[in-house]
């Protein structure tokens, strides 16, 4: 048993030698690699600067790519997965006959009615909820400061459904809009330049010949979410006012007419926008499909368009997977380039250390022991391309976002699939140049000039 024991000791302490002799052999072998890199500086340098363009182009064009799906996704989201937006469209027939002057002058009637929504919510189940709105363009004024813009008449819910946050104040209550309320929330843009001084809230606007109270201001684009911001998108409201939309009609009526070349031209729209909230997200897009066979046998002319944000989100999704894929396709290609540049310069090294390496295997150098020092040769020229690649690659899209104004987002993801290539790369353009380098006739080499 004690014979055992000693020989198994034995075997242990054989094994750590082994392992000690194997590290200090590696550790010789990566000092030797080293050592030759750093006496061909220049032409080390210019094989990792290949490395580094491709890595830094494939970091610095998915960023890119990256920035932009998620500038147009985010704008479908703020729409609402859940919304299905409808719009009044003037038809191109109405329009080119109003612009040549054909027939007596009268109001155009175009665009989505009361009776539209109320049969959506009378005979679509799912529809949560509707908030119809009504945009009429006026000359708003506090003073002697006045401003052009768009009057939005609608529902207490629009800035919910629109992901529209308040600054300041509050939206109009529902009492409000049973009594035809002079109120009027403000746009930030529009409150800059109505009261570049004064805080709005509490005070009065004129539209028209009436007076509107100011109880809310919406959000800056330019501060209202971060993160939202960066992506090109935000939670605040365009360059318009809200007032309910039972004030609309009641100030306003449903034609509206207004200056144009050919002289005076007048439009009958009861609706300009609805937002149809569904309960069920997965039925969104089928829920579209009926609303526009419902609006088909309503109207005679193509009077209105419908955006299902659900829908175009999706496609968005499947776009930007593809222009990341092309972009990412286009950045490998330099760092293919750099591959080949490292195989091309390793080789060039096999040829000029031919002597070298015949003194080593004259010496008892092993195949595997000159495979293993090229490989490492290679390895260390695209791990240290592909480092230096990963911080300019991340580097890049942030002047491009500071300088451009153009979003860029960088995953994490994308700096360590390229450092993995370019990694990768180093050992697949490495093992044809060290195979050879292994595969040379000792006495041949020695005899090498």
């Amino acid at each position: 048993m004690s014979d055992l024991s000693l020989e198994a000791s034995l075997a242990n302490q054989r094994g750590r030698q082994q392992s000690r002799f194997n590290l200090l052999r590696f550790k010789k072998i990566t000092q030797v690699g080293i050592k030759s890199i750093y006496s061909h500086g220049l032409r080390s340098l210019l094989t990792v600067l290949g490395i580094v363009i491709g890595v830094a182009a494939v970091i610095a064009m998915l960023a890119v790519s990256e920035g932009a799906s998620f500038e147009a996704q985010q704008q479908f989201r703020d729409l609402g997965a859940s919304n299905i937006l409808l719009k009044s469209v003037k038809p191109a027939e109405v329009e080119e006959t109003s612009r040549q002057g054909f027939g007596p002058p009268q109001a155009i009637v175009y665009g989505l009615t009361n009776a539209d929504i109320r049969t959506i919510q009378d005979t679509i189940p799912g529809v949560n909820n509707v908030i119809a709105s009504r945009i009429v363009k006026k000359n708003v004024w506090n003073l002697g400061l006045n401003m052009n813009t768009d009057v939005v008449g609608t529902t207490i819910d629009y800035p919910i459904s629109r992901n529209y946050n308040l600054r300041s104040g509050r939206f109009f209550t529902q009492t409000e809009v049973r009594d035809h309320a002079n109120v009027v929330v403000l746009s930030d843009e529009v409150a800059s330049v109505l009261f570049p001084i004064d805080n709005p809230l509490g005070k009065t606007i004129r539209i028209d010949s009436d007076y509107y109270n100011v109880v809310g201001i919406m959000e800056s684009e330019g501060f209202s979410n971060l993160g939202q911001n960066q992506a090109g998108s935000s939670n605040a409201a365009p360059s318009r006012i809200f007032i309910p939309i039972t004030s609309s009609r009641s100030r306003f009526g449903e034609t509206t007419t207004r200056q144009t070349a050919g002289g005076m031209e007048s439009e009958t729209v009861e609706l300009h926008e609805a937002i149809i909230q569904v309960e069920d997200q997965e039925t969104v897009i089928q829920v579209g499909e009926v609303i526009e066979q419902i609006l088909e046998r309503r109207h005679r002319d193509v009077d209105y368009a419908i955006e299902v944000p659900l829908a175009l989100l999706r496609q968005a999704e499947q776009s930007a997977l593809r222009d990341q894929i092309v972009a990412g396709a286009i950045a490998g290609i330099s760092l293919l380039v750099g591959g080949i540049g490292i195989m091309n310069i390793m080789l060039a090294s096999v040829t000029e250390r031919t002597r070298e390496i015949g003194i080593r295997r004259a010496l008892g150098a092993k195949k595997r022991d000159i495979i293993t020092q090229f490989l490492i040769e290679a390895v260390i020229l695209s791990g240290v391309g592909g480092l230096i690649g990963v911080v300019l690659g991340v580097t890049i899209p942030f002047f491009i976002s500071l300088f451009w104004g153009m979003t860029t987002i960088v995953t994490p993801v994308a700096p360590i699939l390229a450092f993995s290539i370019s990694a990768l790369i180093g050992v697949i353009f490495g093992i044809y140049p060290s195979m050879r380098a292994a595969d040379m006739d000792p006495v041949e080499a020695l005899r090498h000039e």
